[in-house]
């Protein structure tokens, strides 16, 4: 079970590296005015959050014990980046302020995952 564990865990490193990457490489755009949610970002979000509901289960089934409000707060913000991400996907540039937000909130997630104990 430990490396069925591990391995979505990887997958959804993968999923926030793919999101946050995404973010990063519009920067330039983003100061420009000419960011856009590139299909990375998309396809990051979405991988997150089917790993992160698989790992919950998994855990859970491990009898592994399980912050259900941590958990909550993470899951909100990662709808909110799904959606956002997923409305304005199609849309040539999106304006900074918003843009800006989804890499706050993917920021504030990971530091939540790595922090909140």
């Amino acid at each position: 079970m430990d490396v069925l564990i591990h391995l979505f865990v990887a997958l959804h490193i993968i999923g926030i590296a793919a999101l946050l990457g995404g973010f990063l490489t519009q920067m330039k755009a983003m100061g420009r005015g000419a960011a856009r949610f590139v299909p990375a970002m998309l396809h990051g979000a979405l991988t997150m959050l089917v790993t992160g509901v698989i790992l919950v289960g998994l855990n859970q089934a491990d009898g592994h014990t399980v912050d259900n409000i941590k958990i909550g707060v993470k899951l909100a913000l990662l709808i909110v980046i799904l959606g956002l991400v997923y409305v304005k996907r199609d849309e040539e540039t999106v304006d900074k302020r918003l843009f800006g937000l989804v890499g706050l909130l993917t920021t504030a997630n990971i530091f939540i995952a790595v922090l909140w104990t």
